[in-house]
């Protein structure tokens, strides 16, 4: 059965929104955070995949066909799981083992092709010509951005206005939700800080070319921000709105995920974590800000023991 705490029939709920007094008196700023890990997936990536799933299966679709070994993979099959239709989630070589067999778990079927997501993602888009079934794509989709877009209307319903957004940005999806739902709440003037890790920032690389390039590779452990290009509506988003882009380090990344931890008792990728270290270093580009929302994506990629082994690889914990 769907989660009971979700809205009108949808597969995601209405997260909280947590304060930390410690921050807020060390920052001398009002912080909300927008709890995302809490989704049943450990994503936002349900609001949007799952508004699309539920779509495609009004519209006669039988199956799904995913081409992300990582939270949107993971979506994909629980929204296939909820609704009762098959799912294939195509990974790369690269995927762990551990992510494989929450994918299988799910009830999905996980088929492996290429080295890097760009070429799963080829292997995907093929299948599901083959057999008929609907392509779900990870983030470049309107209504995926229409999806995430209703986290906004959750904060504005019960907290009001920001004067400060921090979102990571991967593909660039949730960026394009979060900014959907912003013009909708009547917040086009409140600046976005749009986070990427080093070695992931294919945003960063767009805004500096002034067009959507592709990174040559991926080098940074925020793998869930891996995308080596940006979907196309995120930088023309920056055109319309003033979004700031923010490169941080791995470790700083890293940095987020164990404060994250140790105040709040729960694991989130670095890709979120890129996010997070804003407040916890108490960043510049926030020294303007009263009021900041930070959007907490969450993530299914980390335990313990990998958090660790990220905190020996970026020199925090030997």
């Amino acid at each position: 059965m769907p989660n009971p705490t979700a809205k009108n029939g949808a597969l995601h709920v209405r997260t909280p929104i947590v304060r930390d007094a410690e921050v807020e008196a060390a920052l001398r700023k009002t912080v909300w955070m927008k709890m995302e890990c809490l989704q049943p997936v450990g994503s936002f990536k349900i609001r949007g995949i799952g508004l699309l799933c539920q779509e495609l299966k009004s519209a006669g679709c039988t199956r799904f066909v995913s081409s992300s070994g990582g939270n949107a993979g993971y979506a994909v099959a629980y929204a296939g799981r909820e609704l009762s239709l098959p799912v294939s989630v195509v990974v790369p070589s690269t995927t762990s083992d551990a992510t494989r067999d929450k994918l299988r778990t799910m009830g999905a079927e996980v088929r492996v092709a290429g080295d890097v997501w760009d070429e799963a993602d080829v292997e995907a888009r093929k299948l599901a010509l083959e057999e008929g079934a609907a392509y779900i794509p990870p983030f470049d989709h309107p209504t995926l951005w229409r999806g995430h877009s209703t986290m906004i209307d959750e904060v504005a319903e019960s907290h009001g206005k920001p004067d400060r957004v921090v979102v990571t940005v991967g593909g660039g999806g949730l960026l394009c939700g979060v900014l959907e739902g912003m013009h909708r709440s009547g917040w086009s003037d409140v600046p976005v800080l749009a986070v990427e890790t080093a070695g992931a920032e294919s945003l960063h690389a767009a805004i500096s070319a002034g067009e959507v390039v592709s990174l040559q590779e991926i080098t940074s452990i925020a793998t869930c921000l891996g995308a080596r290009r940006v979907a196309s509506a995120a930088l023309e988003w920056t055109g319309k709105h003033r979004v700031r882009s923010v490169v941080v380090s791995d470790a700083s990344a890293v940095k987020g995920c164990l404060e994250f931890a140790n105040r709040h008792r729960i694991l989130v990728e670095p890709a979120c974590g890129a996010g997070l270290s804003l407040i916890y270093e108490n960043a510049e580009c926030l020294s303007d800000a009263r009021r900041i929302l930070v959007v907490v994506c969450g993530g299914i990629g980390v335990d313990f023991d990998q958090l660790n082994r990220w905190a020996a690889e970026t020199g925090l914990r030997q």
